[in-house]
């Protein structure tokens, strides 16, 4: 029996024009009840698609139309089918933000790959670390922390000078962006099952918003943040060009 495959695409006219070429060759599936999901565009789209999918169980295989396109495979109209029934499945777990605001409103979302706290205003952001209830750092003064699953380990954190994490790691990656007390503070890797809670100390003075996935909340006051393990994204990728080998292949470049 032959793959029932859904397509999405971005806005970008380089995805529309693709969803046309193949939707002609392959057909169109809805996405309830579909084998696979095929989303065509950059990162960006490909976080958008698993999030707005999360409770639909069929996986979900990117072709790149896009800039970097870390995660997904690349273009071509040809062999699709074939290339699917080869892919390999990674199971990504997300991170659950829940931020509390100045204005008493709490605020919810998941994210792939990574939750962020950054300042809103001209001075830098005071910010006090805890993780499983205990203060362990009690002020950081930067421009901004963030928690990344390995997953997102190659994207915002890895440009805040954060480690890259292996895919299989029960591990998170806390890190700093451009900490100016300690100085030389760089940031932590905590077991995956920490729950992390990062609180704002001069709200009024110095405002600051989080990010989960680019999903903005303003004017936060704590947030917290933990692993979801109970939620997993599938995603499938060519044999040999997983996220496994693209995040071992990104540190010897």
């Amino acid at each position: 029996m032959s793959l029932r495959i859904a397509f999405c695409a971005s806005n970008a006219p380089i995805a529309q024009a693709a969803l046309a070429g193949l939707t002609r060759r392959y057909g169109d599936h809805a996405e309830q009840g579909a084998d696979v999901i095929v989303a065509l565009g950059g990162d960006g789209f490909m976080l958008q698609t698993l999030h707005r999918t999360e409770k639909n169980p069929a996986p979900v295989y990117g072709m790149n139309r896009g800039t970097v396109g870390f995660l997904m495979n690349e273009y071509s109209e040809h062999g699709l089918a074939d290339r699917l029934e080869a892919a390999e499945e990674t199971l990504i777990h997300p991170l659950s933000m829940r931020a509390e605001c100045v204005d008493g409103a709490e605020h919810h979302a998941l994210a792939i790959n990574e939750v962020s706290l950054l300042r809103s205003g001209p001075q830098a952001a005071r910010l006090r670390i805890s993780v499983d209830g205990k203060v362990r750092m009690p002020e950081l003064v930067c421009d901004g922390a963030l928690v990344s699953t390995p997953a997102g380990s190659t994207a915002y954190n890895y440009s805040a000078h954060g480690p890259i994490l292996p895919i299989g790691s029960d591990v998170l990656a806390l890190t700093a962006m451009a900490a100016f007390r300690p100085r030389r503070w760089r940031g932590a890797l905590l077991p995956k099952a920490a729950q992390v809670e990062i609180e704002v100390l001069d709200p009024d003075k110095r405002p600051v918003m989080a990010e989960a996935d680019s999903r903005s909340v303003r004017e936060v006051l704590k947030v917290h943040i933990q692993s979801e393990p109970e939620i997993a994204h599938r995603v499938l990728f060519d044999p040999g060009h997983g996220l496994e080998e693209r995040l071992i292949r990104e540190q010897f470049v």
